[in-house]
């Protein structure tokens, strides 16, 4: 079985998608990616990883919202995930490292 490309986006790429990626790099059959929407993010989402992404998981509501205004033809076959989880988190963070391990683990199970 192929790998699956899962690409995290939050607002600054600091935080969140961060910690996404570096739970999930470390997993059997994933590759992981993350990136921001904002200009001033630290990796800026674009074309290259919507197109290499299988799953994409954004953080709040206002990503998608993001995604959809820049990339609506790239995203009309992907499937993309709010995960609901607010800017209220560290890098590595024991609570959000649990909240995205149980959230895209029930996603992953039924893909």
């Amino acid at each position: 079985m192929e790998n699956i490309n899962i690409l995290f986006i939050c607002s600054r790429n600091q935080w969140r998608s961060p910690t996404g990626e570096q739970i999930w790099r470390r997993q059997a059959g994933v590759n992981a990616r993350s990136a921001g929407t904002s200009p001033k993010a630290k990796r800026t989402v674009n074309m290259k990883d919507i197109q290499w992404a299988d799953i994409i998981f954004v953080m709040e509501n206002k990503h998608k919202q993001r995604l959809m205004a820049e990339f609506t033809q790239l995203l009309a076959h992907k499937t993309v995930h709010i995960l609901d989880i607010p800017d209220e988190y560290q890098y590595m963070d024991s609570e959000l490292v649990d909240i995205l391990t149980h959230s895209v683990s029930a996603y992953l199970k039924t893909a």
